[in-house]
């Protein structure tokens, strides 16, 4: 893959990525929580990571437009999202109060993380190219 093409499909993944960060986070903590949502009953927490991942989604779909000069928000992306898959993979072995286990994650949005972080830093340039 060439220098163009590796940034037409970068731009293509932060379009995919932001699109599913702004409309597919809610839909899917309603239709698989055990792979997506981390609360029972009532709890705020959704909400404020559908408003965080919303937010994100939205500024990656105008970094999409022109990676090169969002490359701080892409790495932000790629590594918030390893730290963050990382802490949910460890907490998915924790059992909450009534004996709830969380292992469905490690096959829903801890994966999804993974997959976002490895894809946007495979496809993003360093080094000289940043430079070009």
């Amino acid at each position: 893959m060439n220098d163009t093409q590796r940034l037409a499909a970068l731009r293509i993944a932060l379009i995919v990525v932001g699109l599913i960060a702004v409309f597919a986070i809610w839909p899917l903590m309603i239709l698989w929580p055990s792979g997506w949502t981390w609360h029972s009953g009532h709890s705020d927490y959704p909400l404020m990571i559908v408003g965080i991942y919303a937010t994100l989604g939205v500024f990656l779909l105008i970094a999409s437009r022109d990676p090169m000069k969002h490359l701080s928000l892409i790495w932000f992306t790629v590594w918030s999202s390893v730290v963050h898959g990382t802490i949910m993979a460890a907490q998915s072995f924790g059992v909450e109060a009534g004996g709830a286990h969380h292992l469905g994650h490690l096959f829903g949005d801890v994966p999804a993380l993974f997959v976002v972080a490895a894809a946007l830093a495979f496809l993003t340039p360093r080094g000289d190219k940043v430079r070009a």
